[in-house]
């Protein structure tokens, strides 16, 4: 990279000028003229002031330019700076597309991106910004960030959110999906958000929160919000949507959601608000010339009908693939039961309704035992499913709609594993609040991301693009010499190449 010698320059009157020469570009050029004569000694000492020249501005007692551990030491003592870069290469231009750059704070780019690349506490986030993007931040500056961030800016995110999922569904969203997830805490106490409940994770002894959010065809995040732990999810629906379309002024919404946000004040107050709606039907728990209704139509792989209901549809759908999936998580569950009655671990409150305790049974005053013929005339439900409505949409559009439901699942998948939301460190409600609002605008760069790997007919996963951006590093050199100072990005393997040219950086 660099080489710097030494030489003798003779003009035509006979004069010789000692020159420093540096030939790092390819080309020679000087960098200093230590002085001319015609004098053989003077210009002897001339040349030896020149040797000196060079040992002072590089610090190498020796240049020998045929050993390649010279040009090391010379790049090394210009080396000022590593730091990842295809992080910011990738995702922050993303960042910048979808309009977050709107809230000219680098302090936000950087925890999202952090969070989308190194998911940890923002005591280890701010560790890794310093190691490795050289931004001093300390956890204390993160923290008086994250109350601004809950106290100004979760709206304009939102409203961002929304402008740019509107710009890439081509100017309408009239359908969204709703669902929510829990969120426990590794903590005894409870307060007044965080609190044990129902917990979808299986930690019912945990205090938890519970997270709803919106999205919309394609599973772009729109909106979201937190509750108290205790909160029966059925209730969090309204709340939440009523607010999105208020904040955006819509006039029509149709609303799908799964069985656990069906209740009867629910689709009430749907029905009263003037919304249209898919939800999953509970359709074991329907009266029983409902049931006799389902059961007598046999329906067959792929077939499904109608079912009316009062003022509302019940769609009925049946899957041979839902049978085998049914057929085996029952029998799953029977096999669990009959060990834990083996065990003698089950009393009389184990009977009730949840899971598969439905097949237990009391027989006399102690003995727990099983109900196998519960169990087998339940398998006549294997493969169905119910959707409850009141939309004008037909049969086969409400049930393709219900089928992109999927994706909310996966993107609180997303949330628990790739960006790692729990745990969560922080104990006030602002806090809490302003770690979801970050987790929220990484899932939709990581949605963004994911939109544009599909456009551009890429095999990659988010996941992988994400990987190869980690590996994209950029350094800082200032010529031992001259002084000027370079920045290089190094993008060398041939995926790096793929990834730079897929993305136009």
């Amino acid at each position: 990279i660099c080489k710097v010698f030494v030489r003798k320059k003779k003009n035509k009157s006979g004069v010789i000028s000692i020159q420093i020469i540096d030939k790092s570009t390819g080309k020679y050029r000087v960098l200093k003229t230590i002085g001319s004569s015609t004098n053989k000694s003077e210009i002897d000492q001339l040349y030896e002031d020149g040797k000196q020249w060079i040992k002072n501005h590089t610090g190498i007692q020796e240049l020998d330019f045929t050993d390649y551990r010279y040009h090391t030491e010379l790049v090394l003592d210009g080396l000022e700076e590593i730091s990842v870069r295809g992080p910011e290469l990738l995702l922050g231009k993303l960042f910048d597309q979808v309009g977050f750059n709107q809230l000219n704070d680098d302090l936000f780019k950087q925890l999202v991106l952090a969070r989308l690349c190194y998911p940890s506490s923002k005591l280890k986030t701010s560790d890794y910004l310093f190691k490795y993007q050289n931004k001093v931040i300390d956890v204390q500056s993160i923290y008086r960030y994250m109350d601004k961030l809950h106290k100004q800016q979760k709206s304009q995110i939102q409203e961002i959110s929304y402008k740019y999922t509107l710009k890439i569904l081509d100017g309408a969203i009239n359908v969204v999906f709703y669902d929510v997830t829990t969120i426990y805490f590794e903590i005894d106490n409870e307060d007044d958000l965080r609190k044990t409940g129902f917990s979808k994770e299986g930690k019912h002894q945990n205090p938890q929160i519970v997270l709803g959010l919106l999205v919309s065809k394609g599973g772009y995040p729109l909106a979201y919000d937190i509750f108290e732990g205790n909160k029966f999810e059925g209730h969090t629906m309204l709340p939440i949507i009523d607010h999105f379309k208020q904040k955006f002024k819509l006039d029509q919404l149709v609303i799908v959601a799964d069985s656990g946000l069906l209740s009867f004040k629910n689709i009430e107050e749907l029905q009263r608000k003037g919304y249209e709606f898919i939800l999953g039907a509970r359709i074991k728990n329907e009266k029983t010339l409902v049931k006799e209704k389902i059961l007598a139509l046999k329906l067959k792989n792929g077939e499904s009908t109608i079912v009316e209901k009062d003022d509302l549809k019940l769609i009925i759908s049946y899957s041979d693939s839902r049978a085998k999936k049914d057929k085996h998580n029952r029998e799953k569950g029977l096999k669990r039961l009959e060990k834990k009655v083996k065990s003698g671990k089950l009393t009389k409150s184990s009977i009730n309704n949840r899971g598969y305790n439905k097949y237990l049974k009391v027989d006399g005053e102690l003995k727990v035992s099983i109900d196998k013929t519960k169990f087998e005339t339940d398998a006549n439900w294997d493969g169905l499913k119910g959707y409850i409505t009141n939309a004008k949409l037909s049969k086969n559009e409400i049930l393709q709609n219900y089928s992109h439901l999927w994706k909310i699942e996966k993107a609180f998948r997303i949330a628990k594993t790739d960006l790692k939301i729990r745990p969560i460190y922080h104990r006030v409600q602002r806090r809490i609040e302003a770690h979801i609002c970050i987790a929220f605008v990484a899932y939709k760069i990581y949605k963004e991301l994911e939109r544009q790997l599909k456009e551009k007919k890429s095999t990659l996963s988010p996941e992988k693009a994400i990987n190869i951006a980690k590996t994209i590093y950029a350094v800082k050199i200032k010529h031992p010499i001259t002084k000027e100072t370079t920045y290089l990005t190094h993008i060398k393997t041939e995926e790096q190449k793929n990834l730079a040219n897929l993305f136009n950086f």
